[in-house]
C-alpha cells in the first residue's frame, strides 16, 4: 500500500491530468473499493440496445462449453507444451431424457503427444475425462458419459485447413 501522503499527490496530479475522472483508489490484492469501482463503472456505461433474450446466457452453443472444460483439464493436468499442442473436438453430442452421450476427440500435433495424453495404462486420460465428466455434468445438470479419443493431426497448428476446421 502507498502512504497516504504519496497517495494524495498521485491523487492531485491525476486530477490536474483528467478533471472530468473519477479517481478511485482501488487494491485488488486487498479487495479495497472494487465494488465501489464496479458501480461507478456500471452508473457511467450508456444503455444499450438487446441484443439477446434475457433468458440467454450467451450465444455459443453446449458443446463449445464442454470443449472447453476439457481443455481446461488438459490444462490442468498435464505440464510444458503438451497443453498448447491440443485441440478439443466435439465429435457427437446426443441429448437423451436422463443423459448426455457426448464423444470428443482431443486432437494433438505429434504421436509423442498421444501417449503423453493418454498415459501409462490410459491412467492420465482417465483422470482427464473423470474431471472433465464432472464439470460437465454440473455445467449441464445432466448425468454424462464423456468418451475421450486422442488422434494425431500433424501440425495442425501450422495448417490453414485444419485451423479452419477447428473454428479458428
Amino acid at each position: 500500500l502507498t502512504d497516504p501522503i504519496t497517495l494524495q499527490l498521485l491523487t492531485s496530479e491525476w486530477e490536474k491530468l483528467l478533471p472530468r475522472a473519477t479517481i478511485i483508489h482501488i487494491s485488488a490484492l486487498y479487495k479495497q473499493n472494487l465494488t465501489l469501482l464496479f458501480d461507478t463503472v456500471l452508473a457511467k456505461l450508456p444503455e444499450g440496445p438487446v441484443y439477446y433474450p434475457d433468458d440467454s446466457l450467451t450465444d455459443r452453443p453446449e458443446r463449445f462449453f464442454v470443449s472447453e472444460i476439457v481443455r481446461e483439464k488438459i490444462f490442468l493436468n498435464y505440464k510444458k507444451e503438451i497443453p498448447y499442442s491440443c485441440e478439443v473436438v466435439i465429435d457427437s453430442f446426443k441429448e437423451g431424457d436422463d443423459m448426455v452421450r457426448i464423444e470428443a476427440i482431443i486432437y494433438v500435433m505429434r504421436e509423442t503427444q498421444k501417449g503423453i495424453i493418454i498415459g501409462h495404462r490410459g491412467e492420465a486420460l482417465k483422470k482427464t475425462g473423470i474431471q472433465a465428466r464432472i464439470d460437465v455434468e454440473k455445467f449441464l445438470g445432466k448425468k454424462v458419459y464423456l468418451g475421450l479419443q486422442v488422434k494425431v493431426a500433424q501440425d495442425w497448428r501450422n495448417n490453414d485447413k485444419m485451423l479452419k476446421r477447428f473454428g479458428y
